[in-house]
């Protein structure tokens, strides 16, 4: 018997953020805007399209992409407004189907080979979302439709922004074989680089290599490459993932290295941390402290304990012990990150963490 074909859509808004903040502030339309914070330790969040065709990206520092687009316009950033207007878009995806995998506020994976509207087309009910996200929130979506997750998240980005793009089984294969390798979802920066040494720079090239050899070269994700390269990925919609780890980090404006100083800044992120879990109702018993120094070196520490630590002083209890394992004399520190893992959470949770930056 011939199993049926997923239909799968996976939904990225455009320049989310950016968008956001343009369509509530007209005089912002069609200028270089993004979210961040300027400084020499800012970075961007998002960038509008209008910014990007300067070469101004997400996660780039402020001080480059000054550079690239002097003009930039930047924007406080204000992530309640953008949660809201992601539930009016989760909204949407549900009077379709329950099996919604949101990736970040702005992306998420649906399956609707069975739907609630009983359409056959995935590629209509893809228009149809496309739509209603333009009429209730006045921003625009991108949508790629394929039989599988990997498929589909390449094809939303095919044609962005305010695009649409279907993989068929019939052009799937040649599809994947003409794809740069950079652009396959899964693929880091250092893969690709890894993988342009060893000669591979497309799907084809990809698709020539056997399991055997990706596996020596790359681990465990020998057999996704092997596999994407040919079309094959398995992974259902999963709308149950549980959340693995809460944290709270912030980069400074300046180096510290005054021990006073750190203690009394570590103390701001374990109130937020604490806030977190609290909000996401979850607690855990490993705590994590990561550390980056002013030349950009990073390490970590981290600590089990068996009980759930659900206060500021469990925090800082914990964290005296993993001071003792850094050094903050000879090194000035430019950021601070805690997390807790090892969460209690056996109830589901939303498939995403929001661990943006706060200022203090």
């Amino acid at each position: 018997m011939k199993t049926e074909l997923r239909k799968i859509i996976h939904i990225d808004m455009d320049a989310f953020f950016a968008s956001v903040e343009q369509r509530d502030n007209p005089e912002l339309r069609g200028k270089p805007v993004v979210v961040g914070r300027n400084g020499s330790r800012g970075v961007i969040a998002a960038a509008s399209y209008e910014a990007r065709k300067y070469g101004v990206r997400s996660a780039m520092p402020s001080k480059i992409a000054i550079k690239k687009c002097p003009f930039l316009i930047f924007t406080g950033s204000d992530f309640s407004k953008y949660k809201e207007v992601s539930n009016q878009i989760r909204e949407i995806f549900f009077e379709y189907t329950d099996l919604v995998e949101p990736l970040s506020l702005d992306e998420a994976f649906l399956d609707v080979t069975k739907n609630k509207i009983n359409l056959p087309s995935a590629t209509l009910i893809a228009k149809q979302i496309k739509e209603k996200i333009k009429e209730k929130t006045q921003l625009t979506a991108s949508a790629g439709v394929s039989f599988n997750k990997f498929l589909a998240k390449i094809a939303s980005d095919f044609d962005k922004p305010d695009g649409f793009y279907a993989v068929t089984p019939d052009i799937a294969q040649d599809f994947v074989d003409k794809l740069p390798i950079e652009v396959f979802f899964g693929v880091g920066k250092v893969s690709a680089q890894k993988m342009h040494k060893l000669g591979i720079k497309t799907g084809l090239d990809l698709k020539q290599r056997s399991l055997q050899e990706l596996s020596s070269n790359f681990g465990k994700q020998g057999k996704y490459f092997y596999d994407i390269a040919r079309t094959i990925d398995n992974r259902e919609v999963n709308p149950d993932r549980v959340r693995k780890s809460i944290g709270a980090e912030k980069t400074f404006a300046f180096d510290i290295h005054n021990i006073e100083n750190i203690y009394e800044r570590t103390e701001q992120i374990a109130e937020k941390l604490i806030e977190r879990c609290k909000k996401a109702e979850t607690y855990g018993k490993t705590l994590t402290i990561k550390v980056k120094y002013s030349d950009f070196r990073q390490i970590s520490r981290s600590k089990s304990v068996n009980y759930k630590i659900k206060k500021i002083e469990d925090i800082m209890q914990i964290n005296d012990e993993l001071f003792e394992q850094i050094d903050f004399i000879y090194n000035p520190i430019r950021l601070i990150g805690l997390s807790i893992t090892n969460l209690d959470n056996q109830r589901k949770e939303e498939a995403f963490q929001l661990s943006f930056e706060f200022n203090t």
